[in-house]
């Protein structure tokens, strides 16, 4: 990813009008958003999470919402790992990518990036807790 290209960074709390302003910038400019939620990821995710509508997406296309199921693992890494791809293709098309969300961990981890040495998730260890959870209950 080019650190010489513009990109905006819409950040802040749920319902504290990021989507709406972001909305109004793609209608005013050669812009594409990108979502930066890390509940947003998820299909049918829907209640709790201010996801926009479909008849939002559908106006204004939001890139990485609904990408996995809740079944799925994503992290901050992955979120690294898909959006420079886009940003980047999107400026070559000329576009400026308009990020926007409240995950903080991931807008951080852009920016400043991740420590390389950190370990991978284990599902052995995930499969071990769900197993105690299924015998003793959460």
């Amino acid at each position: 990813m080019s650190n010489q290209l513009p990109v905006i960074n819409l950040m802040g709390p749920t319902a504290s009008g990021k989507t709406a302003l972001a909305c109004e910038l793609y209608e005013r400019g050669n812009y594409e958003l990108i979502s930066v939620d890390s509940a947003l990821v998820y299909k049918d995710m829907d209640i709790g999470t201010a996801k926009p509508t479909k008849q939002e997406q559908e106006q204004y296309p939001h890139h990485l919402i609904d990408i996995i199921t809740p079944l799925e693992v994503y992290s901050a890494a992955q979120f690294v790992e898909d959006v420079c791809p886009l940003i980047d293709d999107m400026h070559a098309r000329g576009k400026t990518p308009i990020l926007v969300g409240g995950t903080m961990l991931y807008f951080k981890s852009l920016l400043e990036g991740l420590a390389d040495n950190l370990p991978n998730a284990d599902q052995s260890i995930r499969d071990a807790i769900t197993s105690k959870a299924e015998q003793e209950g959460w």
